[in-house]
């Protein structure tokens, strides 16, 4: 037995401008539909939970905040946020 979805479509205008950006940034086996979807596909923070392992975001953060600690002393700024 075959079971064939139909998905519809529809056709929209693009200027040439907006054709060749898609199509630039279109990946070999990618369908102008997929490159859309791609570029419009809104993650929330909240999925990304439990991407990372306790240890991986604590060594993120501390390195986060090493980059701050040495911006604000090349700029000669010792006072912190309130993120440190």
């Amino acid at each position: 037995m075959c079971v064939r979805i139909k998905k519809e479509s529809r056709n929209i205008s693009v200027s040439d401008e907006a054709y060749h950006k898609l199509k630039d940034i279109k990946m070999k086996n990618e369908s102008f539909t997929d490159v859309i979807n791609r570029l419009t596909n809104k993650t929330s923070i909240l999925e990304l939970k439990g991407l990372l392992s306790s240890n991986e975001a604590d060594s993120i953060v501390n390195s986060i905040k090493e980059s701050r600690k040495l911006s604000r002393k090349r700029m000669g700024n010792s006072k912190g946020s309130d993120f440190d």
